[in-house]
């Protein structure tokens, strides 16, 4: 193997001296108190908002720059800052600094017949790894939990957002250091090339769990190749099931919501799946309202044409596989409950599916048999989220089944240890 050199050595060097950095504070800012810890969440809430403008010109140079590499819409829009995201943002902060500190929370505990007393404890994971695109917000989400739960923070974001990410990461340090903290609690690592992932996801020994936020491919990228433990965060390939007992007004505005909110997010609904036994009438009208807000129809032009929908778009496999991200939506009809669950195993990241429906039985039916870190019955698949969940501003939407399931927020950066306490007791 050819020796690393040049630029891409100093940027493999940049990554571990941030990481060894870390690593020396992470002790730190596991014993923090929580007070201490509030306190600096609630600073830099106010800093976030008082340096606004910092923020705001930094972002529209990312912005600009971003459309003139020909970036997608959807992908800008993750990208933009305004006044009103950046104090929801601060807001999110508060948030956080308001939850319980999980730090030191006993979750089980006994006596051995012995005398010595044990506990199981949550303790920090240590340092904190974040992968994410083109989403400032996630800088200073990862920030907030991170800090609450006791972890330093190494933040890999996207070169489409490295300006803004920049801002963010100078205020957050600003703060910490004006509360006697080390700047190097929270770091934005390189992001010219890719290569600065791969040396952040194998610094075994230095970074203790590497969390991917993104796209599939990014997603696939962390999990595959890391050498330090990794939780997976899923895309969203979202999907809402009408039964045939559904109240159908009801059902056209909850999938509605899921899928024309906001495009860009990964609860956003992304395929509707229709029962064939409601009329062609109540299947037509799903369609048109769904075209009438904007929304592309893509699916099979006979199935759907068979009850008088037009202008539909031919599906393809991926139409069903992957995330639009935009005003689309991929339409099927399937045979009752059975035929949505069906469509879902094939085709589900396991991330949020819905249904609506009057039948209780067809309810518990769905979220019984559905597989996935989130079942919404009658409700929109926009609420798989971690702040609506009451959680504050979350790290990410787990979809593997280890250790984390759905969104994660304090008790997710959190492991165990035990404590046991003796008074000379030895094992015979």
């Amino acid at each position: 193997m050819s020796e690393i050199t040049g630029a891409r050595a100093e940027e493999r060097e940049e990554v571990l001296t941030k990481a060894r950095a870390a690593k020396a504070v992470a002790p730190q800012l596991a014993v923090l108190p929580t007070p201490a810890k509030d306190a600096l969440l609630l600073a830099a809430a106010d800093a976030l908002i008082a340096r606004s403008d910092e923020i705001l010109a930094a972002n529209a140079e990312d912005i600009a720059a971003g459309r003139a590499a020909g970036l997608d819409e959807a992908l800008i829009d993750r990208l933009s800052l305004d006044t009103a995201r950046i104090e929801g943002i601060a807001a999110g902060l508060r948030q956080v600094a308001a939850l319980t500190d999980p730090v030191g929370q006993v979750l089980r505990g006994s006596n051995m017949p012995n005398g010595i007393k044990m506990k199981q404890v949550r303790v920090p994971l240590g340092v904190m790894g974040m992968v994410y695109e083109a989403r400032p917000n996630v800088t200073v989400d990862a920030f907030g939990l991170a800090l609450k739960s006791g972890n330093v923070a190494l933040l890999r974001g996207s070169k489409s957002a490295r300006r803004s990410n920049e801002a963010l990461v100078n205020i957050l340090q600003d703060v910490a250091q004006s509360h006697g903290l080390s700047r190097d609690i929270v770091q934005l690592l390189p992001c010219e090339t890719h290569d600065s992932v791969k040396d952040l996801i194998t610094a075994r020994g230095l970074v203790d769990v590497v969390i991917p936020r993104g796209g599939a491919r990014l997603i696939e990228t962390v999990v595959t190749n890391a050498t330090v433990p990794a939780i997976e965060t899923g895309t969203g390939k979202c999907h809402f099931y009408i039964d045939k007992d559904a109240d159908l007004d009801e059902a056209i505005a909850l999938l509605l919501n899921g899928k024309t909110r906001r495009v860009s997010v990964c609860n956003a609904t992304e395929t509707a799946l229709i029962d064939a036994s409601l009329s062609d009438e109540a299947k037509l009208r799903i369609l048109t309202s769904l075209q009438d807000a904007g929304v592309t129809v893509h699916g099979d032009v006979e199935v759907l044409g068979a009850f008088g929908a037009v202008d539909v778009v031919p599906a393809t496999e991926e139409d069903w596989r992957d995330e639009y991200l935009s005003m689309d939506i991929a339409v099927a009809v399937v045979d009752g409950v059975d035929g949505a669950v069906e469509h879902i195993a094939q085709w589900s990241t396991k991330h949020t599916e819905a249904i609506a429906s009057t039948n209780a039985a067809t309810l518990q039916e769905f979220a019984d048999r559905v597989d996935a870190a989130a079942v919404m019955l009658n409700a929109s698949t926009a609420f798989t989220d971690g702040e609506q969940f009451g959680m504050g501003a979350e790290i990410g939407i787990s979809t593997q089944k280890l250790h984390a399931r759905g969104p994660m927020a304090l008790p997710e950066l959190t492991s165990t240890k035990w404590i046991l306490e003796g008074t000379g007791q030895t094992r015979p």
